[in-house]
Order: C-alpha cells, then sequence, then structure tokens
C-alpha cells in the first residue's frame, strides 16, 4: 500500500511500540515533542519517531493521526487535533467509554476528520501475539492495512464506531476488576489481623491466588494512576448498557487509593511496589 505520514500523541509505553509497529510498515511517523518528557523523547529516538516539535505541525502533515494517552486525556487530545484543523483520519486507541467514543466521534466528524476507534488489548508489544489493537469504523479496513508488519496486529470487528471500545471494556471490565478484587481481599483480612489465615486458607483450596494476588497487585498499584480513570470508563459503559456500574466504580475507589505507586518503567532500578506496602496504602484512612 501507499507508505502514509501518521502522526503518534503520544509515545509512552503503548504508544511507543504502535509507533515502531508502523515505522516497521515503511510509514513515516512523527509526533509533538515540545513539552514532552526527557523519557518520551527517548522513547520516540529509540523508535525512529519524527520530531515535529507542535500538534499543529502534526495535523498540517499527517494522513492519520493516532490518540494513545490515559483515558481522562482522551477528549482533550481529540478536541486538540479537532481544533488544528485536520482532515485526514484520527484512530482513538484508548481505554474509554461508549458515552467518550461518541463525544470524540462528533469532535471528530465536526473538525471534517474521518473517525476510527480503537482499544489495545495487551501489554506494550514487545513479543509477537501479546498485543493486539481492535477497530471498527468505517475506516476501520485502512487502519489494518498500516499494521502489516511489527509486533501490534489490527483487526477489524465491524463497521460501526464504539464497537471497539466496548470489547476493550468488557475485557478490561475482568482483567482489571479481578486485580482490584484481589487487594480488596486481601486488605479486608489484613485489616482484620487475620491475613495469615486467608493465606493459609488460598494455600489450600486457592493454591495460585497467592501468587496472583503479588504479581497482579503489583502492576496494577504501579498503574492506578490510569486504572482508576479506565474503571470509570467501565462503569458509564456498563450503566449505557443498563448493567450495574457499581462493581468497577467501587474499583476505580480502590485504584484511587494506590496512585501514588505510580511506576516509571523508564526509571533506573525501579521496581514494582511490594504488596505489604500496598495493602497498608489500601486500608489506609488516608490512603
Amino acid at each position: 500500500m501507499t507508505k502514509k505520514t501518521i502522526g503518534l500523541l503520544h509515545p509512552g509505553a503503548m504508544g511507543s511500540t504502535l509507533g515502531q509497529c508502523l515505522v516497521a510498515g515503511g510509514h513515516r511517523v512523527i509526533w509533538a515533542g515540545d513539552g514532552r518528557s526527557d523519557a518520551s523523547k527517548q522513547r520516540a529516538d529509540n523508535c525512529q519517531l519524527e520530531d515535529v516539535h507542535t500538534v499543529s505541525a502534526m495535523a498540517e502533515n499527517s494522513d492519520v493521526i493516532f490518540s494513545v494517552c490515559p483515558p481522562h486525556s482522551a477528549l482533550d487530545v481529540a478536541q486538540h487535533v479537532a481544533t488544528e484543523n485536520f482532515t485526514g483520519t484520527f484512530v482513538d486507541c484508548n481505554a474509554i467509554s461508549t458515552d467518550t467514543t461518541s463525544a470524540i466521534a462528533t469532535v471528530i466528524a465536526n473538525s471534517g476528520a474521518e473517525f476510527v476507534d480503537g482499544g489495545i488489548i495487551g501489554p506494550p508489544a514487545r513479543k509477537a501475539g501479546s498485543t493486539r489493537l481492535y477497530l471498527s469504523g468505517t475506516k476501520a479496513d485502512d487502519i489494518v492495512a498500516l499494521l502489516t508488519d511489527g509486533l501490534l496486529p489490527g483487526i477489524s470487528i465491524s463497521d460501526k464506531p464504539g464497537d471497539a471500545s466496548v470489547l476493550k471494556m468488557a475485557y478490561a471490565s475482568y482483567t482489571k476488576g479481578h486485580s482490584a478484587l484481589l487487594l480488596l481481599s486481601r486488605a479486608l483480612a489484613s485489616s482484620a489481623g487475620i491475613e495469615e489465615h486467608l493465606l493459609n486458607e488460598w494455600t489450600l483450596s486457592q493454591p495460585d491466588l497467592e501468587r496472583r494476588c503479588e504479581t497482579e497487585g503489583a502492576v496494577a498499584a504501579s498503574k492506578a494512576w490510569r486504572f482508576n480513570g479506565e474503571m470509570r470508563e467501565i462503569a458509564s459503559t456498563m450503566q449505557s448498557a443498563s448493567l450495574p456500574p457499581q462493581i468497577h466504580e467501587g474499583a476505580a475507589a480502590i485504584y484511587d487509593r494506590l496512585q501514588n505507586f505510580k511506576y516509571n518503567a523508564d526509571q533506573p532500578g525501579a521496581a514494582l511496589p511490594d504488596i505489604e506496602k500496598i495493602i497498608e496504602q489500601l486500608i489506609s484512612e488516608h490512603g
């Protein structure tokens, strides 16, 4: 296919691997580096992304723009792109609700650009088969065609914007909601002073649960600063589907208490948080 100029907002841990896949396909990938962190700039350099400095320059030069950011920033990012008179295809790859997806689609359509809904399932794509970008919308197949090389394939599931986001919400409702529930279970036992008995019972009846609590819990706590927003997007999606939102509203409140464990994978020697400290923070009345 014809090689494209593709804008990427932003080259975080996930976005940089998307950029790397697009570069592997022979596309020119640009980003707006002004005001971004040194870590973002290093990731962009490592992935051979071209810095055009501003969103305005990106909008002027891109055929396609991908948005990969925390869910609470997704609408603001789309609005910023829309104000720059972008007329290509805007692909939102964020973990957002059906209502947020609809709002972004309206903003993009009103600006004269095309909208494609996306949902990434899996970790940053560093090995084959680990991660997929699901896409929906009338231009979804065109975006799939951009991702023919590298470790992050695109999968078109429908021509209806919103379907890819619902798939992401449904998947994360269990995986990230489950991690919150595991931490809550252990925190309850710890607050009552009977944690060792819960761990003993897990060993007898659920022998893998303590390990999963520690590994999943550490990862979830390190990402709580964005998981809390994602849980609220899931709750909103559940409510829109006339399903109970309360489970994921509760999960958001759990992650709210753990935001100070933000993990910077680019910081030398950084380590995931310790499970005892996570549980202590969760049960603290000042958490």
